[in-house]
């Protein structure tokens, strides 16, 4: 490919679109085990061949999980640590360093702790450490994954500020196609074995394969819906519930009878982080009070930083609130969640982290969701019958004896919330369970989730994904740690209550 173009490389999870992305930068084959076979040359060098540091040198990239390739306290040090390992003069970091956090968005944040920062606020900074240091070829891997709506418009709007000056190759691999296709001078099309399908201009790629694009599972950019056969994308479970509240909106939402007694109550939930923004003991998350019943989904949502993540782990029980107080239906009444035993609190609450390796505490996927059971009176290992039929029904039975440290992103996810979910808790938190998902894995994860929900299961969904909100039936919405909404999808889809409200609308 030229020099200074844009490539965009799509196909569904588990299609080794990571797996390239690191061998454009020399990870693979220098660092990660497997067979190599072909020439991969980035400028005159031959990847395989060239040792690892000269091709870093020329190749940066951006992983999927920010907070993997942070090393330093504090965001000023970490942006000059690649810097400095480099050889830059002191002179020079001071002035590339401010230049770096603002091109991302985090101008502000030089003196900030990188422990302080929210997932999409890790994103950013890692994006600056690899731009810091003006690679000639730089790789970015899911790059807004863990960024709310105006987050992802805005650093894609600055990766085409890079593109526009020719100065360096991107590659660029993207779930949210919408967004990343007008970057595009070339689309890479993987399938779900990892072979080529088609390489060319984002046009001549869309008409001869959007179809295929669409067998595949993944999603299909609009600009392409047509050639698909699908237009508007209005085949899929997570896009139809999309287009029923969007074509409906006179329609109310259909939720649970809210007389019912709640399954879960937060009252005047208080969280104070001690290294927060703004001072020791600024809350992270501030006076929120709202009660959940059985069988209702509701979309957590909010920009980064706002505090979602925070919540859920004090609704799980795994941090104490400084104030109010969150209750579980239990055995015996309402109980705080963080004085319950392990196998009683894995059987009321379960927690999907947005880092599904968080999770991990097994060597194999059968036996991670067989963690989750529990033992007493009964077999709970990797060939109990519910731990087969969590595999099956999330598309994961092939891997049952694979390591997850070692499945793709999307396989991860499907995993992370398989394990949660086999002991149907009654209620069930998930942190952005459709990042990394190919279309086909967010319609299955959304459509597994509804029988849990029609089962009774309340659940909760953090997430920035537009298309999961009209998926649920209620929207509570944060910002600065503060309940700054509570509706229906369709009130919040009309007037979303923060500003810059960014691209929310599916």
């Amino acid at each position: 490919m030229p020099a200074g173009s844009v490539l965009l490389v799509i196909g569904p999870s588990g299609s080794g679109k990571s797996t390239l992305a690191r061998a454009f930068v020399g990870l693979v084959p220098h660092e990660m085990a497997g067979t190599w076979s072909g020439s991969l040359r980035v400028g005159e060098m031959d990847v395989a061949t060239t040792p690892m540091q000269r091709v870093a040198a020329r190749a940066g990239i951006v992983f999927q999980e920010p907070e993997s390739q942070l090393v330093m306290p504090r965001v000023e040090d970490e942006v000059a640590f690649g810097l400095e390992n480099r050889g830059w003069t002191r002179d020079a970091m001071l002035a590339r360093v401010p230049e770096a956090l603002e091109i991302v968005g985090l101008g502000g944040f030089r003196r900030r702790s990188t422990a302080a920062l929210s997932g999409g606020e890790q994103q950013r900074l890692a994006i600056a450490d690899v731009l810091a240091p003006l690679p000639g070829l730089l790789v970015l891997d899911e790059p807004t994954a863990n960024l709310d709506p105006p987050g992802m418009e805005q650093v894609f709007e600055r990766i085409a500020s890079i593109a526009a000056t020719r100065e360096r190759t991107l590659v660029v691999v993207e779930h949210r196609l919408d967004a990343a296709l007008p970057l595009a001078d070339l689309v890479l099309l993987l399938d779900g074995t990892g072979r080529q399908i088609a390489f060319g201009a984002p046009d001549e790629v869309g008409r001869a394969h959007a179809a295929e694009l669409d067998r595949l599972g993944s999603w299909v950019p609009r600009a392409w819906s047509a050639w698909a056969g699908r237009p508007g994308d209005a085949g899929d479970r997570v896009a139809s519930a999309v287009a029923a509240t969007a074509g409906e909106r006179a329609r109310p939402s259909p939720r649970p009878d809210r007389a019912g007694e709640p399954v879960l109550e937060a009252a005047a939930v208080t969280v104070r982080y001690p290294f927060a923004p703004g001072g020791i003991g600024r809350p992270a998350v501030e006076d929120v009070s709202f009660s959940l019943c059985p069988g209702e989904r509701a979309a957590l949502v909010g920009p980064n930083g706002s505090g979602k993540s925070t919540l859920l782990f004090a609704l799980a029980g795994l941090r104490r609130p400084a104030s109010g107080t969150v209750r579980v239906a239990g055995a015996g009444g309402r109980v705080d969640p963080s004085r319950l035993p392990g196998r009683q609190l894995a059987r009321t609450l379960g927690l999907v982290f947005q880092n599904p390796e968080l999770g991990f505490v097994a060597s194999t996927c059968a036996g991670e969701v067989a963690a989750g059971l529990p033992t007493s009176g009964r077999s709970a290992g990797p060939g109990d019958s519910s731990v087969a039929e969590a595999l099956r029904d999330f598309g994961l039975a092939p891997l049952a004896d694979e390591n997850p440290f070692r499945l793709s992103e999307g396989e991860q996810r499907r995993l992370s919330i398989a394990a949660a979910s086999v002991t149907r808790p009654a209620v069930l938190l998930l942190d952005e369970p459709t990042f990394g998902l190919d279309r086909r894995g967010a319609d299955a994860v959304v459509t597994l989730l509804d029988g849990l929900r029609a089962a009774g299961q309340a659940q909760i969904m953090a997430t920035h994904d537009p298309r999961l909100v009209p998926a649920c039936d209620r929207v509570i919405a944060l910002d600065a740690g503060r309940l700054v909404f509570d509706g229906t999808p369709r009130a919040f889809l009309d007037a979303p209550p923060y500003r810059p409200a960014g691209p929310w609308r599916p």
